[in-house]
């Protein structure tokens, strides 16, 4: 009995080519990312032809042709806060339309870098986006062996690409607004003290408060996390010459909004002024109507997604490509 092998071997894409019609090299391309054009009508045609087979594309091999894996690492410390959900579910779709995947590393401290490194785990990929405040960009590049390495938490040097929010214009004017609604004594809740984003924007406020007469009565350490400022507000409850409160995370402001919702009719403040950072679009609803310090979301992901696509852009000892920041006024101030 004859048996033909050739009904067990997967469809090849000179399959798909010869089903749709058109060329292997045409069938490739509209089944690829490459920047070559296909006219829809082939596109269509190959893509039919390719379910109708049930063709899969060999990643491995497009991979060694086109020398890049369409993976892109982001590397985090953790995924716990507010802010964290609102910018990466842009960030990875906007990834996702020029083509690519994400690989999401929890790095949670530096001894996790270490063990990285020490273990020899790496991963092939396009890019890394580091928004991890535990390693700098020299550790980032022997971690994924690539020199394509996008900085975000403000550890760069002068072969990586930066971008990062320019949060001076956005504290300026919220520490102003409190001034001109006669503040004059202040508190501040913060992140962590190791992450030297953390660090620049707590000089901004004691900059400001500074420049506008406000004493700073007490700061209190979080981490940027709803539970973090659950704590600052029990911890804060007998100042009573407390005019305002400054957060470096709505999600901490949130969690001092309700331990205080009493002071807080309506979401009006009747002792002190609330204020938050991030402008989540939680704070656009009537149960967190904090004031807030935020930045265009879509023109920082379109910024790290150029990046991304277009890595002979940037050239070494280039300055960072920043976002401004505006303070953003709700019921809470």
């Amino acid at each position: 009995m004859n048996h033909d092998s050739s009904r067990d071997a997967p469809p090849t894409i000179a399959d798909v080519a010869r089903l749709a019609g058109v060329s292997r090299a045409v069938a490739s391309r509209a089944l690829s990312n490459e920047p070559r054009p296909v006219s829809s009508e082939k596109r269509e045609r190959v893509i039919a032809a390719a379910t109708r087979l049930g063709y899969q594309p060999n990643l491995l091999a497009q991979s060694l042709t086109t020398k890049t894996v369409n993976l892109v690492a982001v590397v985090v410390n953790h995924i716990h806060d507010l802010s964290d959900l609102d910018l990466f579910d842009r960030l990875i779709d906007q990834i996702q339309i020029v083509g690519k995947q994400v690989i999401l590393i929890r790095i949670g401290s530096v001894a996790r870098v270490e063990e990285f490194l020490r273990n020899g785990v790496a991963y092939h990929v396009d890019a890394a986006l580091v928004f991890s405040d535990f390693a700098d960009a020299p550790t980032v590049r022997r971690m994924f062996r690539s020199d394509h390495v996008i900085m975000l938490n403000g550890l760069h040097d002068q072969y990586s690409p930066v971008i990062i929010p320019d949060e001076r214009a956005g504290i300026a004017e919220a520490v102003a607004d409190a001034a001109s609604k006669r503040v004059r004594s202040a508190a501040l809740v913060t992140g962590r003290a190791s992450s030297p984003v953390e660090q620049a924007r707590i000089r901004s406020y004691q900059e400001c408060f500074a420049r506008y007469g406000i004493d700073l009565i007490r700061t209190v350490q979080g981490d940027y996390s709803y539970e973090s400022g659950h704590a600052a507000a029990i911890e804060l409850t007998g100042l009573s010459a407390l005019d305002a409160v400054f957060c470096t995370s709505d999600a901490m402001a949130m969690g001092i909004l309700d331990v205080r919702r009493v002071d807080f009719p309506d979401g009006r403040p009747t002792r002190f002024r609330l204020y938050g950072f991030d402008n989540l679009s939680l704070t656009d609803f009537d149960a967190y109507p904090i004031s807030s310090i935020g930045y265009d979301k879509a023109l920082y992901v379109r910024h790290i997604v150029d990046a991304v696509a277009n890595p002979g852009i940037f050239k070494t000892s280039q300055p960072p490509v920043t976002v401004p920041t505006r303070f953003v006024p709700r019921r809470t101030a």
